[in-house]
């Protein structure tokens, strides 16, 4: 079995071999040590690390940019024609939700975000609002907000109270397609040393009730007030990750899987492990490079696996300290690099985590999408463009204003081109849809 580790170096890039290679480990055979960590997965199929992505928006009036209700209004009911499932409300009446189908690729990711951001804009501007993209509204206030009429979401005011009202946060998650639970279980262990670095990147929720909060990614915070949220523990195999669910059951703590929220979860009815760490980003082209960055780690760490190597693992409680830091500094602060025990410039770290994934961006077909973090490097995420407007014009309505003048870049203003690629519900979707419980994906 492999249950042993001593370090090995590998022939990388040099610039990894700085931080990286102190956290590659091999897995020796079978030895009594230590408890088995990593079971052989018998004859492990390659996964088609297929991709879903989920974005949830903002809907805001055209003239002072707070957010205002779609409750009264046909955008739901308009959407579904055109969008089927992939179009849902949230409990809060001025939030939806989209999700694309599988995409086999992130070519088919793009086509579908851009499809659908484009469909939400022009069914925004006929019910006589604007739409935008962040994790959080700058100045709208959560007591001010409609509750969507559905007896679900009721359900979930009646269990979580003022939490469940003051959820007014926006997020987006990403499926990697990884049909084989036990692989989901290792790469979901390795993966969470990495969210730090994804968040930081995605950061864009740095106002909250028109108050300048002094983090970049306030939603982070607002969630963690939820029960099972952020990051997880390591698990040995699935069995003991199903064993804890079942238990979560059998006590009355949850109904299903999908009441356990963490940063990254394997997802309990589809083939997927879902991360939920992000904030959503304003542009289509920041959401596809993150959602490729996140499909390019799990293929990395899978790739290793193959040649009987693993990412060091570090606890859940180091790990929280890197996601302090993303949420309190985003891109602009520092991380531990646990390998070498000492702070490194996030920004640093981020390229350094480019060149970990870079021999599987070409197999992936993905390297352009990649690269584009470079340049989110370089004009700050969307919490630094925030500010820096704020701090401009001294206007927080500016800001909401800019969110939605970002978040239509690269859209188009006429949806109609897309009506020959809307399609009606996969029966799997239906089924999704059939067992969805009441709680929000945030």
């Amino acid at each position: 079995m492999r249950n042993a580790e001593k370090t090995i170096f590998l022939r990388l890039p040099a610039t990894l071999k700085k931080n990286f290679t102190q956290n590659l480990t091999f897995m020796a055979m079978e030895t009594t040590e230590r408890p088995v960590m990593s079971p052989i997965i018998e004859d492990l199929t390659p996964p088609a690390f297929t991709l879903g992505i989920e974005e949830e928006y903002m809907m805001m009036d055209p003239q002072s940019f707070d957010l205002r209700s779609h409750v009264n209004m046909e955008l739901i009911s308009k959407g579904r024609t055109l969008l089927h499932e992939h179009i849902k409300p949230e409990m809060h009446g001025s939030m939806l939700e989209i999700g694309t189908g599988v995409c086999k690729n992130i070519r088919e990711a793009r086509f579908e975000i851009t499809k659908m951001r484009s469909m939400i804009w022009q069914l925004s501007r006929q019910n006589g609002l604007v739409f935008g993209a962040a994790s959080t509204h700058p100045f709208a206030r959560w007591q001010d907000q409609d509750i969507y009429p559905d007896e679900r979401y009721q359900i979930l005011i009646e269990d979580m109270q003022v939490l469940a009202r003051s959820l007014l946060i926006f997020g987006m998650h990403i499926h990697i397609g990884i049909p084989d639970r036990e692989l989901q279980i290792q790469i979901m262990n390795e993966m969470r040393y990495f969210l730090p670095h994804i968040l930081a990147i995605s950061t864009n929720s740095p106002f909250w009730a028109g108050e300048n909060t002094g983090l970049k990614s306030y939603r982070s915070k607002v969630f963690e007030n939820f029960p099972r949220t952020n990051l997880p523990d390591e698990f040995s195999s699935w069995a003991e990750y199903e064993n804890y669910v079942k238990l979560l059951m059998r006590t009355g703590c949850i109904d299903n899987g999908k009441k356990i929220w963490w940063d990254v979860r394997p997802h309990p009815f589809f083939p997927t492990l879902e991360i939920r760490i992000c904030d959503i980003p304003m542009r289509v082209d920041e959401t596809i490079a993150i959602a490729a960055l996140c499909q390019a780690v799990a293929k990395k760490l899978y790739m290793l696996y193959k040649e009987n190597l693993s990412f060091r693992r570090y606890s859940r409680a180091l790990i929280m300290e890197n996601k302090w830091r993303a949420v309190r500094y985003g891109l602009e602060g520092k991380m531990i690099d646990f390998g070498k025990q000492k702070e490194v410039h996030t920004r640093d770290l981020v390229g350094e985590l480019i060149s970990f994934v870079d021999d599987v961006l070409d197999e992936l077909g993905s390297r352009r999408e990649v690269e584009y973090i470079y340049q989110i490097l370089d004009m700050g995420s969307g919490a630094d463009r925030q500010l820096k407007i704020f701090n401009q014009t001294k206007n927080i309505a500016d800001v909401a204003q800019y969110i939605h003048r970002e978040t239509i870049i690269g859209l188009n203003s006429d949806a109609t081109m897309y009506l020959s690629d809307v399609h009606p519900p996969s029966e799997d979707a239906m089924r999704e849809k059939m067992t969805s419980l009441t709680l929000p994906k945030l």
